[in-house]
This record gives C-alpha cells, sequence and structure tokens, in this order.
C-alpha cells in the first residue's frame, strides 16, 4: 500500500517534534519494518535521546492508543511513554524500548528458564489490564470494535471459514457448517465475566527493556474475555511452547489474579472458556493465515500454516469433545491431518532431485540476460513500474541489500503487490518442474539501474523459493559491478 503522506513530509513532522520536545534535533533517522498495519515507525536519535516516531493518518485509532497509554500508566501497566503528539493527533513521539521482543528472545535462547520468566512478567501485566485497568476502561474510547461479543466472534469464525478453510478444497456440509458456527459464536458470546481484552496478546507485541516487559499494540483493544488473550499468547503458532510451559504459564496468570485486590473468580468455569477460546483463536489465526499467506502470498505467513496447524491438531486430541459440532470437528480434523501439515511444511529436498533455479537482477540499459541453460525461457519481471529508491538523495548510493532501502520498498512501494503475483506465477512452474524431473528454471528482475529494486525482488524470491520448496537457488546481480556506491566521489564498486 502506498502511502498518502510522503517519507519526506513525514520525516519532517516527526523531526520537528523531536526538536520542540528536545530542544535539538536529530542526528540519525532510521524507518523501522512493520507488519500489517498501515502505521509508519521510524526510530529518531541523537547523542542524548532516542524515540519511536509514529505516522498514522487514522486519527481515531490513535485516540484509542493515546487512551489506553493513559490507562496503562495509571495503574503502572508497562507501556512505552508517549512524549509528544501533533495538534493533528497523526504523529507522536514514543519511548524508544529496543529491538528485541520476547518471540526475538525465545527464538534465540529457546525455552530457558529466563525466557518462561519473562513469559510470567508478561502475564502479570496482562493480569492488570485485565482485571485492574479493565475495572474502569470506558469502551466508548474504542476506535472500532466495543466488545467482543456474539458478532466479532463470528466474523472471526467466517475469516476461518472463507480464508483459509474454503481454499483447501475440502468438501463439507456448508449448510450444516454455518448453523454450528452461529451455535458456537452465542455460545462463546454468553461467556462471563467480561474485562479489557487486548485483542493481539502474542509474544511480538511484548518488548524486553530494562528487565521489565513492555506491551505494544494494544489499539485493538475492547471489552472482551480474557481467556482469548491467554489462548494468544501460550498457543502462538511460531512459538510452539511445550505442553508443560502452557500449564504452568497458565497457573502463573491465575496466581497473578489471586494476589490482585479483586473478588476471587471460579477457577474451573474460568479454564473451561480458556479451552473454548483456544479453539476460536486458532481458527482466527488459521484466517488471517490464509488471508496474508495463501491470498496475499507473504512468505512469513505461508511459512506460519503447518505449525498452526500441528496446533490444532494437538488441541483436538487434547480436548476430544471440543468443538462439540460434528460437521466443525470433522473439518477441523481434516484440515490438520498429518498429509494437510506436510503440504504446508518445508519440503524435505530428495536425493535424486534435479531442479535447480537462477535468479537474476540487471539494468534494462544492458540488455535483458539469456538463459544459458539447455531448457531456454523462464520469467523476466519488470520492476520499473515500482517507485525507484534511485531518485532519492538518502538511497541513491544503497542497494536493494539495504535495510533501509528494503524497508522503503516494502512500505511506500507496490513492491509487495508486485512480488505477491511473482510468487504465485513463479509457484506454478516450480512445483511442475519438480513433479516432472526439470533440472533447470532461470528467473530475472530487471530495473532502471539493476541496483535497487532488481537487486531486492530477486533476493526476496530466493528467500521465498528456499523456505517454501527447499530448492537450491543461485542469484546473480548481473550490474553490480557498476552499481553507484560513494556519496563523495560517484564511485562505481569497480
Amino acid at each position: 500500500m502506498i502511502v498518502n503522506n510522503s517519507s519526506a513530509q513525514t520525516i519532517s513532522t516527526l523531526e520537528k517534534l523531536f526538536e520542540e520536545h528536545f530542544g535539538s534535533a536529530p542526528d540519525n533517522i532510521e524507518l523501522l519494518p512493520v507488519s500489517g498495519s498501515d502505521r509508519r515507525y521510524y526510530r529518531l536519535k541523537n547523542e542524548k535521546h532516542s524515540v519511536i516516531g509514529t505516522y498514522n493518518a487514522h486519527t481515531a485509532e490513535n485516540n484509542t492508543y493515546f487512551y489506553f497509554t493513559q490507562l496503562f500508566k495509571k495503574h503502572e501497566i508497562h507501556s512505552p511513554e508517549i512524549y509528544k503528539i501533533s495538534k493533528d493527533k497523526k504523529f507522536y513521539l514514543q519511548q524508544d524500548l529496543g529491538k528485541t521482543s520476547l518471540f526475538d528472545q525465545l527464538m534465540k535462547e529457546g525455552f530457558t528458564d529466563g525466557v518462561r520468566q519473562n513469559f510470567h512478567k508478561a502475564l502479570e501485566q496482562l493480569a492488570k489490564v485485565h482485571w485492574i485497568a479493565g475495572r474502569e476502561a470506558n469502551f466508548d474510547q474504542c476506535f472500532s470494535t466495543k466488545q467482543f461479543d456474539e458478532k466479532a466472534i463470528m466474523a472471526d469464525l467466517y475469516y476461518f471459514k472463507y480464508y483459509f478453510a474454503d481454499l483447501q478444497k475440502i468438501h463439507y456440509n456448508k449448510s450444516l457448517l454455518m448453523d454450528e458456527m452461529e451455535q458456537l459464536s452465542r455460545e462463546l458470546g454468553r461467556i462471563q465475566p467480561q474485562t479489557l481484552m487486548y485483542r493481539d496478546f502474542q509474544s511480538r507485541n511484548i518488548m524486553l527493556h530494562d528487565g521489565k516487559t513492555f506491551l505494544i499494540d494494544f489499539q485493538g483493544a475492547m471489552q472482551g474475555p480474557a481467556q482469548y488473550d491467554l489462548a494468544s499468547l501460550l498457543w502462538q503458532a511460531k512459538a510452539q511452547l511445550p505442553e508443560p510451559w502452557k500449564e504452568d504459564l497458565l497457573n502463573g496468570y491465575i496466581t497473578s489474579i489471586n494476589a490482585l485486590p479483586i473478588s476471587r473468580m471460579d477457577e474451573i468455569h474460568f479454564r473451561k472458556g480458556y479451552a473454548q477460546f483456544v479453539l476460536l483463536r486458532l481458527l482466527q489465526v488459521l484466517g488471517a493465515y490464509g488471508f496474508r499467506g495463501l491470498m496475499e502470498r507473504k512468505p512469513h505467513f505461508i511459512s506460519s500454516i503447518a505449525p498452526a496447524l500441528k496446533n490444532l491438531e494437538l488441541f483436538l486430541s487434547q480436548h476430544p469433545q471440543l468443538p462439540a459440532y460434528p460437521e466443525l470437528r470433522s473439518l477441523l480434523e481434516r484440515l490438520c491431518s498429518k498429509e494437510m501439515q506436510a503440504y504446508y511444511a518445508q519440503p524435505e529436498r530428495k536425493p535424486d532431485a534435479k531442479l535447480k533455479i537462477t535468479i537474476n537482477s540487471f539494468a534494462y540499459k544492458n540488455g535483458i540476460p539469456k538463459d544459458k541453460s539447455t531448457h531456454g525461457g523462464g520469467y523476466v519481471f519488470d520492476c520499473r513500474g515500482i517507485l525507484n529508491p534511485g531518485r532519492y538523495a538518502a538511497y541513491k548510493h544503497l542497494t536493494g541489500h539495504d535495510a533501509t532501502v528494503q524497508d522503503f520498498l516494502k512500505q511506500e512501494t507496490r513492491m509487495q503487490d508486485f512480488l505477491a503475483h511473482v510468487y504465485g506465477l513463479v509457484s506454478i512452474n516450480v512445483e511442475d518442474y519438480m513433479i516432472r524431473g526439470f533440472e533447470h528454471l532461470s528467473i530475472s528482475f530487471g530495473c532502471t539501474g539493476g541496483q535497487h529494486r532488481s537487486v531486492f525482488a530477486a533476493e526476496q524470491l530466493a528467500a521465498y523459493i528456499s523456505n517454501r520448496y527447499n530448492v537450491p537457488v543461485t542469484i546473480t546481480h548481473l550490474n553490480e559491478k557498476n552499481w553507484m556506491l560513494d556519496p563523495k566521489t560517484g564511485d562505481t564498486k569497480q
């Protein structure tokens, strides 16, 4: 998606806010990666200060974030401090919590006691969100959905049905399934008590800073069941927490609740509701992976499908009575079958597999590269319809290897849409060639200078193919010797 507000205007406004607040200008500005939202994040810093500057044209969403930030601060719930907000409320500066999320720590260190303790710390914060901040939360401040009610639950079930289940070509009784989904949504919508539900409480939204766990991205908070947030964290697909951890962390959360100055809850009733919302969250996540992965062809989401199906299989084996609806249960069992998991898992390369793929980036001024294999042909993709980072001084002497150029192409251009189509087209031939025993496929990306767009696209496709098909890929940047890399002299790499 192309941002309506240009990067230059955004940076200028954030620089002004920085100088107004700190009395000095930033020396360095770094565009940060984003996930699924339209918000744009920048790290602005000088010798004394470092902050995260944020731009979001959706002021209602910003107001929700500002409100819950104040509420959390009042109750000593760790979240980024907001330093300054622009008059139009589209720009703001907030505390820089560094670069390490709880998920990052888990991936780096594994299932260590230190990681587990940080999960416990995060759940202590979540308990305060639910039962302390939730007691006085004004849900009229929620920018979109105010309550996770039957309609919202049904929306999650539709999301799963249309964007994942229906894409798998599995036959089922559609009328009966719809009836069962409606019954399930009514059943879950009646579960009490209702608290301040975080909505997307997972380890990527928990930052580690100064020995504490900080909560981020809570704009989607609403009134709803506390169990949904627990399910989001403990059953996160890519995290794959061991079963003893899940039980230990759930017990820790309940202990945290009992330590708060609130009435004791019915633990048996709470645990029953927790199991039901684990199922709902697993289905909602599959819907998200289907939409972002199978439809938009984003590699990260495609690679998450197999562990999500494994989670679903584990849940169904542990809860033979859930869901208590035969058509839904039958569909879920077929979706998480070993065959389906194997289909979405990274395939193991067979010893006798022949296919090898070469990917090139090139400059059109030098002509389209010829395929030197015996097959001939292959794909040639023209990247010149994508906004060129090389037009801007900040990127002119960088390449598609550089993080700032990559972030620019992901966030400020239609490169992601372009690559989604590329992935779909290339996958057809890769899968067919593997079956038929072909030995080679050539793919080339061209742009004006063969330095930014084509380089980035080539690297992205190589990563996609390697992750999805485990096929050897060779990348060659044909114009590399002519890249303009020295901003002072204009010298090329040669």
